[in-house]
């Protein structure tokens, strides 16, 4: 068997009518709700702070979390999906997510809010894997290059869109509920989404639907939990002995994590993360370029929404301002990257990161020039740079790295790239955001920090750049 095979008995997916536009748009407002709510929680932390009287290190959990339910459970989602129908969990996840998304907006305490994000992140991961399955089984083509497009386009100005949303609708403090309505706005958006998608979606599933990896579910789990909590946590609570003991527990997990995909494999069953999968050439390279992208990222959105507010005391509107250059650039670049694909391949990726690089250094000139006198317009070049370049390059990496994974199988393609893509950005605020906050607490100040952080995420891409250079081309 070469690496690039699949180890699954050929099946089919189910026959069904092919996903209309408006479909799509059904499944893409899908994908965008529990992007929105990662980063959304950004720029309201400070409020959920004061109206709950709560720690630092119970503010983290409210982040992580829905970050580490989502990230365990994505591939899960998506065997559920290839396995009893993809429009059918999705419209359970949906429902789920509106449901917990209420449970969010009216948490009477800080414990309640941290078990109704985690509640959410489960239902978020019932919900996104569907919508890559529902694409790769229900399209074709060229039309299916497009919609993996309009995929990666709608995760990146989700991601981007969360603080911008998160800031106004904080600032709003409509009826004075300070920052429930990130929550509530879920809501009547769930609902429309339940009713529409219902009539829009085609079902699809897998005629060979594959078993759930229960060893490997089980082990990628404390995998996850042991990296992700300690690492979200473990500064805020100056590092108790269990964080120190779950960081011991992970290289041991991780190690049988792999150990047991790779003796499923060799058995002729299909695990959780095939390494068959993971050694395609076009999901190797991609994610290589998409992880490290992914950690900068997040940590980047981070560390703007601290900044902003408590180094520069912008208010949450203004704080979300800030990000609007990046977000009109990101959406302008989605639009024309697919044609521009189609024209020049790979080198998309690599010109996209180099003008997201060019970005990060004048936004790092910015801040060594101006601080303290910095408002919105100030930031505007280094963002609508930094908006450019990742509008680029990141939905063709998703394009790249789903261009081979085969139909019946899409849940495991999708749910393998959803969970890296969580697991790296949780991994970055953890990383990254733990290090923002140990410099800016120290005498180099909230400036140095920035300067530092940004700085090492321009460095990460100058690597990625190169990496990028080596893609395959989605064209052949």
């Amino acid at each position: 068997m070469t690496s690039t095979q699949v180890p699954v008995t050929p099946a089919r997916v189910a026959a069904g009518p092919a996903l209309t536009s408006a479909g799509l748009v059904t499944v893409l407002l899908g994908a965008a709700l529990p992007l929105i709510d990662f980063f959304i929680v950004n720029i309201a932390l400070p409020a959920i702070g004061s109206d709950l009287r709560t720690s630092s290190a119970t503010l983290e959990l409210v982040v992580a979390a829905y970050g580490i339910a989502y990230a365990v459970l994505l591939v899960v989602g998506g065997r559920l999906g290839d396995a009893f129908g993809r429009r059918k969990l999705f419209l359970i996840g949906l429902a789920s997510f509106t449901v917990t998304s209420l449970l969010c907006g009216i948490a009477p305490t800080a414990l309640t809010l941290v078990l109704a994000r985690a509640a959410q992140g489960a239902a978020a991961a019932l919900m996104l894997p569907q919508v890559l399955s529902i694409i790769q089984a229900t399209t074709t083509g060229e039309r299916r290059s497009k919609a993996l497009g309009l995929y990666g386009a709608t995760a990146g100005l989700s991601m981007v869109l969360g603080q911008f949303l998160g800031g106004a609708l904080v600032a709003a403090d409509l009826w004075g509920t300070s920052w429930r309505p990130i929550f509530l706005v879920n809501v009547p958006v769930g609902i429309a989404g339940l009713l529409v998608a219902r009539r829009l979606v085609p079902e699809s599933r897998s005629s060979n639907p594959l078993g759930i990896d229960r060893p490997g579910t089980v082990l990628l789990t404390i995998a996850l939990v042991s990296l992700l909590l300690p690492l979200a946590e473990g500064p805020a609570l100056d590092w108790p002995l269990w964080t120190v003991a779950l960081l011991v527990v992970f290289p041991f997990a991780a190690a049988g994590f792999v150990h047991v995909e790779r003796r499923m494999e060799r058995r002729g069953g299909v695990p959780l993360l095939p390494p068959s999968v993971m050694r395609m050439p076009t999901v190797r390279q991609g994610l290589m370029v998409g992880l490290p992208f992914f950690v900068g990222f997040s940590a980047f959105m981070f560390v703007f929404a601290v900044t902003l507010q408590d180094g520069l005391h912008l208010g949450p509107l203004d704080s979300g301002l800030v990000t609007a250059p990046l977000s009109l650039a990101f959406f302008a670049m989605c639009l024309v990257s697919s044609r521009l694909v189609t024209r020049f391949g790979q080198r998309v990726v690599a010109a996209g990161l180099s003008i997201q690089l060019l970005g990060l250094l004048v936004l790092i000139g910015t801040v060594l020039l101006e601080w303290p006198d910095l408002g919105v317009l100030d930031f505007a070049p280094g963002m609508l740079l930094c908006g450019l370049g990742q509008g680029l390059a990141m939905t063709t990496v998703f394009r790249i790295v789903l261009s081979k994974v085969p139909p019946e199988i899409a849940g495991v393609g999708s749910g393998m790239l959803t969970t890296s893509q969580q697991a790296a950005m949780a991994l970055g605020v953890a990383t990254l955001g733990t290090l923002f906050a140990s410099v800016g607490a120290g005498p180099l100040g909230m400036k140095g920090a920035f300067v530092l952080v940004i700085g090492i995420q321009a460095v990460l891409t100058v690597g990625v750049i190169t990496v990028a250079r080596r893609l395959p081309d989605p064209r052949s």
